[in-house]
């Protein structure tokens, strides 16, 4: 039984994904040329050979069933793994029914809100998401040619950063950000609320995914609306609601008559206000002159063709010294002009009462807890890098100093160890206010320039995964291909010592790649 699980492991670890990625890369390049030149026939034609295409299969079977952060989340058969072998079966199955997939009812999971409500996360099949994932890489590049540049969320090659540069251009003291004001923007139950028409109206795919994607909408519908509503959880969930949405930043600009002095014609002059939207989260800079009521009339308007409305209770407009929170920042201009991003209160408390959670618990020891500890700090000081951090509230020092006593009384006042598991529980992130590099315009991973995108990629990683891309020119060191923002890079130790943090020991290598070379370690479920 060893024997053909790890025969069966070779021959998963043994197939050609380095030519997989490259042919469905290319064929995801020539969709998206073909949408930008106005060519739509020659896209859809592109987008059915990405259906049928083995690649494509395999791929968005590893994706959700090794990659996808939710890869062990069940759906409603109960299957939270596939095996090898399962994994080849359901490419027969994918390579059969691509084009006429049913989905399977989905599974519930009720998720708390901050407000004291729930909301109900549906969780599609593996099976089923694996379809999702295949007609997402037909559907994405096509629609990758036409979203608005300044839509950050759930898009390849963009992030919340992204949205937070744009913040600081346009409130910062040159832009005279002390006298503008900000609508921020709540949609009423979004993804519960679109319209299912305004997605299939404006979504571009062959009629095999059409049909497919319209049976994985009529699959999580909540029965009070049955022609509204995209299934959180679903790997195509996001995309779709992109979609709908799309188009949403552009009607903030109107023409305003201009009076000549001389001829006492009028002309128009086009007005623009700076939007920033990630998924369903927005932001609207306006300057003292302009008219919130007219704005959000308008986006009243756009929303309720799609379904939705615009939430009296959580939209307002705030002057921007007096701040505001947005993708868990807190921004706010001060009374010296100066702009000013730091982690919202709320976003701040929730981190420590993870910390908290992990460093008050008594079922492990020092050594589990700093290594449990290590990737949350670790990855909140990440996302927060580009923020004011300094002072000893964000800079964690007195909750690094609770840690150390809880682990100094664990280890017997050994303060040597002690600080040893510190160090490791807290890892240490460089952070420069306000200094991220921005998207250019509507610049898109599929739009080729490999070169672009890879450089870019290797500067949102930490100091020795960044360092590691560079002298590799930012290729993985195992397959060779470069490194995009497609894939999660991880930091491989050559040597197998995770203590050994010498440059000569460390690659940068793509995730998958990661699990290929240790897979003749352990057995892959």
């Amino acid at each position: 039984m060893i024997r053909r699980s790890h025969e069966a492991s070779e021959s998963w670890k043994n197939l050609p994904w380095k030519k997989f990625r490259k042919d469905l890369f290319r064929l995801q390049r020539r969709v998206f040329k073909a949408i930008r030149e106005g060519n739509k026939r020659k896209a859809l034609s592109l987008q059915k050979l990405i259906l049928k295409s083995k690649a494509a299969r395999f791929l968005a079977i590893r994706q959700v069933s090794q990659l996808n952060a939710g890869k062990k989340t069940a759906g409603i058969d109960g299957k939270k793994s596939l095996t090898i072998k399962e994994r080849f079966e359901l490419e027969e199955l994918l390579k059969a029914s691509s084009k006429n997939w049913f989905h399977q009812k989905l599974r519930s999971i009720p998720i708390p809100k901050k407000d004291g409500s729930t909301r109900m996360l549906k969780i599609p099949t593996i099976a089923d998401r694996a379809w999702q994932c295949l007609a997402k890489y037909a559907v994405e590049p096509a629609h990758e040619a036409l979203f608005h540049e300044r839509s950050y969320g759930f898009r390849p090659g963009r992030s919340a950063h992204d949205a937070q540069r744009i913040l600081f251009q346009n409130l910062k003291l040159d832009a005279n950000g002390i006298n503008k004001r900000v609508i921020e923007l709540d949609i009423e139950k979004c993804f519960d609320r679109i319209a299912h028409t305004a997605i299939m109206s404006e979504l571009i795919a062959p009629l095999g995914i059409r049909y497919g994607i319209f049976r994985c909408l009529k699959s999580g519908i909540n029965p009070e609306f049955p022609e509204q509503g995209t299934p959180q959880g679903g790997v195509i969930s996001p995309l779709l609601a992109n979609i709908a949405l799309n188009g949403i930043e552009s009607i903030c600009r109107y023409h305003r008559s201009k009076r000549k002095r001389i001829t006492q014609n009028t002309s128009e002059k086009e007005i623009v206000y700076p939007s920033i939207r990630y998924a369903d989260d927005m932001v609207i800079i306006l300057r003292p002159e302009d008219d919130a009521t007219e704005i959000l009339e308008r986006i009243n308007k756009f929303l309720a063709d799609r379904g939705m409305k615009v939430s009296e209770k959580k939209t307002k407009t705030t002057v921007a010294t007096d701040g505001f929170d947005f993708l868990g920042w807190h921004f706010k201009v001060q009374s010296n002009g100066k702009f000013r991003s730091t982690p919202s209160v709320d976003n701040f408390k929730k981190f420590r009462q993870k910390v908290k959670a992990i460093v008050n618990n008594s079922n492990y020891g020092s050594k589990v807890k700093a290594e449990k500890l290590a990737p949350i700090v670790r990855g909140w000081r990440n996302y927060h890098k580009f923020c004011k951090m300094d002072g000893s509230r964000f800079s964690l020092y007195h909750t690094q100093y609770r840690a150390y006593k809880v682990f100094n009384k664990e280890t017997k006042q050994d303060r040597h160890s002690s600080k040893k598991l510190l160090d490791k529980a807290f890892p240490a992130v460089s952070y420069s206010e306000n200094r991220h590099n921005n998207v250019i315009g509507t610049k898109s991973p599929y739009d080729g320039d490999l070169t672009y995108w890879s450089e870019r990629n290797s500067k949102l990683y930490d100091d020795n995964t960044s360092k590691a891309l560079k002298r590799q020119t930012h290729t993985c060191g195992h397959c060779g291909l470069k490194c995009t923002s497609e894939e999660r890079v991880h930091l491989h130790h050559i040597d197998g010592n995770h203590s050994n943090w010498k440059s000569k020991n460390l690659i940068a290598i793509h995730e998958s790649c990661h699990d290929y070379i240790h897979m003749s370690k352990r057995a892959i479920p």
